[in-house]
């Protein structure tokens, strides 16, 4: 069967776009919604493992991102362990590269590791769904929804193929050089920006990507217009940045959230900048 020239050209544009990249989504569920599917999914806890240890949802596997982190051989830390590991790591905990997944955190105690684990996901290019649950741990209490201290029974090992997405990511050089125009977004405390920071860039603290007791990420008019406020020009590529890409993957989470073009997580930070460029 011939297809239409009109549908071969839309297929075309979509496999050269760079969209057919994303093949797995990211996106909130309601605790609600998560109570009645716990089954379906495979549930990340992205908070500290102590944090979890003392009490999580049933079935949770602890994925803090202090276990999947290292210093690297330049003196860095908090890098990302490398893909490879990463995927023999999410192969023994049971999860494929299209494996359903919702990750929780308290956008707190973690530095907003939820949103570090939805941007490694990402840069893995996970190809199943990854879900946020809207309000973490906390909205989850609040719906007098069960915790558990057990641990959860071990998954069967299966095998993650991952297939990197290098443009959710940024090195020290392409954002000292700057031959593409881009907005630098740095997301930590403001004691911390006043001590130093990247040239050029503006300064939005983390803690202003959520909102309510709950800490709800902002939905996308309220992001929009945080952005808005602050400066920063979306028609150009954003890169969020902190110390270390924790803080700064969970307003990467946030900007994926709001439909906004995919933005950049400068996963080395501050420590890879103080290192590393000639500034």
């Amino acid at each position: 069967m011939r297809l239409p020239l009109a549908v071969l050209f839309t297929m075309t544009l979509t496999l050269f776009s760079g969209e057919h990249a994303m093949a797995g989504t990211i996106s909130l569920i309601e605790p609600s919604a998560l109570k009645g599917g716990l089954s379906k999914f495979v549930i990340l806890d992205a908070r500290p493992k102590a944090e979890w240890q003392a009490g999580h949802i049933p079935g949770a596997l602890s994925f803090s991102w202090e276990n999947f982190t290292r210093t690297d051989e330049k003196g860095i830390p908090f890098r990302a362990l490398p893909p490879r590991e990463l995927a023999a790591a999410l192969g023994e905990m049971g999860i494929g590269e299209k494996t359903s997944i919702v990750i929780y955190g308290d956008a707190d105690k973690s530095w907003g590791g939820e949103g570090w684990a939805a941007w490694t996901f990402a840069w893995l290019g996970h190809g199943g769904p990854v879900r946020i649950l809207n309000g973490g741990i906390q909205a989850w209490r609040n719906g007098a929804l069960p915790v558990t201290s057990d641990a959860p029974k071990a998954a069967e090992k299966t095998v993650y193929h991952y297939t990197l997405q290098p443009q959710l990511d940024i090195s020290t050089a392409e954002i000292e050089q700057r031959k593409t125009p881009m907005v630098l977004v740095d997301t930590r405390s403001t004691l911390e920006w006043l001590r130093g920071r990247i040239p050029g860039a503006i300064h939005i603290e983390w803690t202003n990507f959520y909102t309510g007791d709950d800490r709800h990420p902002l939905n996308a008019a309220a992001f929009k217009q945080l952005l808005k406020e602050n400066g920063v020009d979306t028609a150009k590529p954003v890169v969020y940045y902190c110390r270390g890409g924790v803080r700064s993957g969970y307003a990467w989470m946030v900007h994926r959230l709001a439909g906004l073009p995919d933005a950049r997580n400068y996963e080395g930070g501050m420590e890879a900048w103080w290192k590393l460029s000639s500034q």
